[in-house]
């Protein structure tokens, strides 16, 4: 099968993207080329990355907003121009978007804005203003999704271990959507006037599936609920304004979008953000400090306690930078919306593909409708780790096993499944090797 040549308009110029990832041009098991589809992992990174975080250390590393030598101001001025950089990705302001090491770090923030806040105030303890809507009463309600990672599912459950609110969560239906119309686990009976957080993905990590993000905010919202966003799946692969969402706090990582290891985004409403307690406590993050009390600086120092990872977010600045020059073959998408097009074209393709091979299941949407890069799927007769093996044995690297998203796996009744995820350095050529490498693990286990 060959890719349409509407949708080959569309894709990127992988051979020339590839060549700024020194990983891609390495072999692996027994000299085959490397093709590397578990990007929804982490992603690799081009030399311009790797380029800025030498240089800072090489040119300028010092701890960023102290000290009042040259290095010490080049650092800072370098780290808050990739705030800057990355909050124009996002359509937001620089003092709106907060610096952690993931974006399970950027949850928990929030989450513990809600524990923290709930256990001050029973001791009668000072708040900052407004503050009053992270405290929790007991049977208060959290709302998740049947779809969520760990990352967003976990810490709220010890939200409600903590104050006494109760978990709900929204189902998925046969085809790996939200159905949000389900009598009793759908948007109507889910959210009530009890709801006071309603935490959700935007994009499935194991499913591709994209959520109706604002309608669950605007219910959300309609009671008076704050929204929280897991948008690690999102932001790498698609336009994002944060505006245009309607929801409260966005969380994703930066090594998920070329970015390095080791830091995170949490944006957040200013308005939330200055009423919420912090999350971590030390330097940086205080205003005044006695010996027996202490005042905290506003957002977002206010949560960036300690030294800042600032070589991480230069170089995160520095994967956004690459990624809105980016642009597709016929000149038609820059940016993002070049990356959204580029996977789309892909994804298509892979659905295809796969759907061409007899004991293949692919879990969640067949179709290309809100729907992104990552595939998921279940080769009948063989175990996805065992996939996974042959797989590695090609030189396909994918992801086996539940994905950090037990409850969904148990949703479609499967213990695993083996998960492609497409980036902008994959082209066609990957999809097909993918095909035949599946191909090839059950010509090896016998069952076709």
């Amino acid at each position: 099968m060959t890719i349409s040549s509407a949708a080959l308009a569309g894709l990127l110029d992988v051979d020339t993207v590839a060549k700024d990832f020194p990983i891609l041009s390495r072999t692996v098991r027994g000299g085959n080329r490397l093709v590397y589809l578990d990007s929804g992992a982490t992603s690799q990174k081009p030399y311009q990355v790797l380029d800025a975080e030498r240089a800072f250390y090489t040119r300028c590393n010092a701890a960023v907003h102290r000290g009042a030598h040259l290095l010490a101001e080049e650092a800072t001025d370098a780290y808050e121009g990739a705030r800057l950089t990355i909050a124009n990705l996002l359509g937001a302001v620089p003092r709106e978007l907060v610096f952690t090491k993931n974006a399970t770090e950027a949850i928990n923030l929030v989450s513990y804005a809600f524990s923290n806040a709930t256990a001050k105030s029973a001791h009668g303890r000072a708040l900052p203003h407004g503050a009053e809507r992270f405290i929790l009463a007991p049977g208060d309600e959290i709302v998740v999704t049947q779809m969520e990672h760990h990352a967003n599912l976990v810490p709220w459950q010890e939200v409600c271990d903590k104050t006494g609110a109760v978990l709900r969560w929204l189902t998925v239906d046969d085809q790996g959507r939200l159905d949000l119309d389900h009598p009793e686990h759908g948007l109507d009976a889910v959210v009530s006037d009890r709801t006071r957080v309603v935490a959700l993905t935007h994009q499935s990590n194991v499913l591709g599936t994209i959520t109706p993000v604002q309608r669950i905010a605007d219910a959300a919202h309609a009671v008076g609920a704050i929204v929280v966003l897991d948008s690690c799946q999102s932001v790498p692969h698609m336009p994002v304004d944060v505006t245009d969402l309607g929801v409260d706090f966005v969380a994703f990582s930066g090594h998920k979008m070329l970015g390095p290891s080791g830091i995170g985004v949490l944006w957040g409403s200013y308005e939330l953000l200055e009423s919420m307690p912090p999350f971590l406590s030390g330097g940086s993050m205080i205003e005044t400090v006695h010996i027996d009390s202490s005042t905290f600086a506003a957002p977002p120092q206010r949560f960036e306690a300690g030294v800042p990872m600032a070589a991480q977010a230069i170089g995160l600045g520095a994967a956004v930078d690459y990624l809105t020059a980016l642009r597709s073959l016929d000149g038609t998408n820059q940016g993002m919306a070049a990356v959204a097009a580029h996977e789309h074209a892909l994804t298509s393709y892979a659905l295809n593909r796969l759907s061409e091979i007899e004991g293949v299941r692919v879990i969640g949407p067949t179709d290309t409708h809100e729907r992104g890069s990552a595939v998921s799927f279940v080769v009948d007769g063989i175990h996805a780790h065992d996939v996974g093996q042959v797989l590695d044995e090609s030189g396909v690297e994918v992801r086996v096993g539940h994905h950090c998203a037990w409850p969904l796996h148990r949703r479609f009744g499967v213990a695993a499944t083996t998960r492609a995820t497409f980036y902008i350095y994959n082209g066609p050529s990957d999809v097909d090797a993918l095909a035949d490498a599946i191909v090839g693990a059950q010509k090896f286990f016998k069952v076709i």
